[in-house]
């Protein structure tokens, strides 16, 4: 008789993370009334952060190298199929009320043909992060980071769209992506010749190519700090600089 599964899993991909935030966003996931599992994927130098994992729905995994964010994730994938219903891909920098998970199992369990729900997303001030988008080109990568043609970014952001109500974007950003299990294993999860940046991207055009689609539903809220790295370290733009040339060669530049 095969195991009965739990209810949700999820993975948050460490690297050097900052003690007390992580602990806070396993503390939100770990109140979450479901059955549960939490993957703990430790990219860094040292297992130090591995005091977070005492509790008994935590499991820590030190990789003792950084593999990356979508390899990260893919460390566990083989054993999710028999394990849990859904998914969630989470960043170690988020909290939630413990009713925003059932809440978003419920509302993606009643969609047929959608593979994966995601939250509003605020920052700690309370304003809104623009986590919905459309696909990007080149352009726009470019006048995000020079901030010109803020109207074509606008658009890009769904910013005239009601985001009050849910609809189903483009793609939506990595920080909170809940997935049915299934559909994130047939998905074969993330592609790996990401190492950081568009992971997120890659893998919402990957489930359109399912016939798919991606839910965005603000009635449920989280809070993400996003420190936004890349645009301060010179070491991370060049990530996405590289990250950005694979998903264009692999998608599409024009």
């Amino acid at each position: 008789m095969e195991p009965k599964k739990v209810d949700i899993s999820a993975t948050i991909v460490l690297y050097k993370n900052d003690e007390k935030t992580l602990q806070h966003t396993v503390d939100c996931f770990l109140k979450t009334p479901l059955t549960k599992k939490l993957f703990l994927v430790d990219n860094s130098p040292t297992d130090i952060l591995k005091k977070i994992a005492n509790h008994k729905d935590v499991i820590y995994i030190f990789n003792d190298k950084n593999l990356g964010f979508g390899s990260g994730h893919n460390t566990i994938i083989n054993q999710l199929e028999n394990l849990s219903n859904y998914h969630l891909i989470l960043n170690p920098d988020v909290s939630f009320s413990e009713t925003v998970i059932p809440n978003l199992c419920t509302k993606l369990s009643a969609e047929r043909g959608v593979a994966m729900i995601a939250p509003k997303v605020v920052f700690s001030d309370g304003k809104h992060q623009y986590s919905c988008r459309k696909y990007p080109k080149p352009i726009d990568l470019i006048s995000r980071r020079l901030g010109i043609f803020k109207s074509r970014n606008h658009k890009k952001e769904y910013q005239e769209n009601d985001l009050s109500k849910p609809f189903y974007p483009e793609f939506i950003s990595g920080c909170f992506m809940l997935f049915k299990t299934v559909d994130f294993v047939n998905l074969k999860g993330f592609d790996e010749r990401y190492f950081l940046y568009l992971e997120d991207v890659d893998i919402c055009k990957k489930i359109d190519q399912n016939n798919s689609k991606k839910l965005f539903y603000p009635k449920e809220q989280i809070t993400h700090i996003a420190d936004f790295g890349s645009s301060k370290n010179l070491r991370l733009f060049f990530f996405h600089i590289s990250s950005a040339i694979k998903y264009f060669n692999k998608w599409g530049w024009w």
